[in-house]
């Protein structure tokens, strides 16, 4: 049975146009591994059944829990509410779970949002010192939508390679995650491949991989349906 845990907002801001960072208290025993998520509701009349999946950004260790959000004004309301949340509010989560976690070196493919379990793996990894051999294509719509830019620069240097749908930029590839743009940055096929987004790109860039005979058991992905 999921256990539900109150937690009080420590601090929330935009990061982007449209992607707030809340950090909250840290339940005692609370763990996951980089790379997981949890439910997550208000604890406020009328949300407190409205849960939504949201990743963790912090590492497990860090006294704290931090999620990287994105904010959907025309949606459900849920992103649109917190996103007016105060510091003192709580917030309820569920306990963590997801399927994406760091395997070995490889090709992490995200498509917005779909970055943040990443976030936690590569802030884990820098730590450690294990950075080399992993490559981050990055889709989004535009250079504003961009989570993280800076950081993942840092982090990955050349090894950050982005992608825009709707704009054209000097610096960065223009279209979307599909076969050329995969192959043209992955040499072996053998490594593995870390896979996030919305569903319609995950379904295209699945048939993809599959015709670019990359194993099945080396794809690592969450499947939100």
């Amino acid at each position: 049975m999921s256990m539900s845990h109150k937690v009080k907002i420590q601090s929330l801001g935009f990061i982007t146009h449209d992607v707030i960072q809340v950090q909250t208290d840290k339940p005692a025993n609370y763990s996951y591994t980089p790379g997981q998520a949890t439910e997550v509701a208000m604890d406020l009349e009328g949300w407190r059944d409205e849960k939504r999946p949201f990743t963790f950004t912090s590492l497990p260790d860090e006294g704290f829990l931090q999620f990287t959000i994105k904010i959907y004004p025309d949606h459900d309301g849920v992103t649109d509410r917190l996103q007016r949340l105060e510091p003192g509010a709580n917030l309820l989560l569920e306990d963590p779970w997801g399927a994406i976690s760091y395997q070995g070196p490889g090709v992490f493919l995200a498509g917005g949002a779909g970055v943040t379990p990443f976030i936690a793996i590569f802030k884990d990894l820098a730590r450690k010192g294990q950075l080399a051999e992993n490559i981050l294509l990055f889709a989004n719509k535009r250079e504003k939508d961009i989570i993280m830019e800076s950081q993942f620069e840092q982090w990955l240097g050349q090894d950050f390679i982005n992608i825009l749908s709707e704009e054209r930029s000097p610096k960065h590839a223009q279209g979307h995650i599909d076969k050329d743009f995969i192959k043209e940055h992955t040499t072996q096929t053998d490594k593995y491949v870390y896979l996030c987004g919305p569903p319609p790109m995950m379904d295209s860039v699945q048939a993809d991989l599959h015709a670019l005979g990359i194993d099945q058991n080396k794809i690592v992905t969450e499947d939100l349906s």
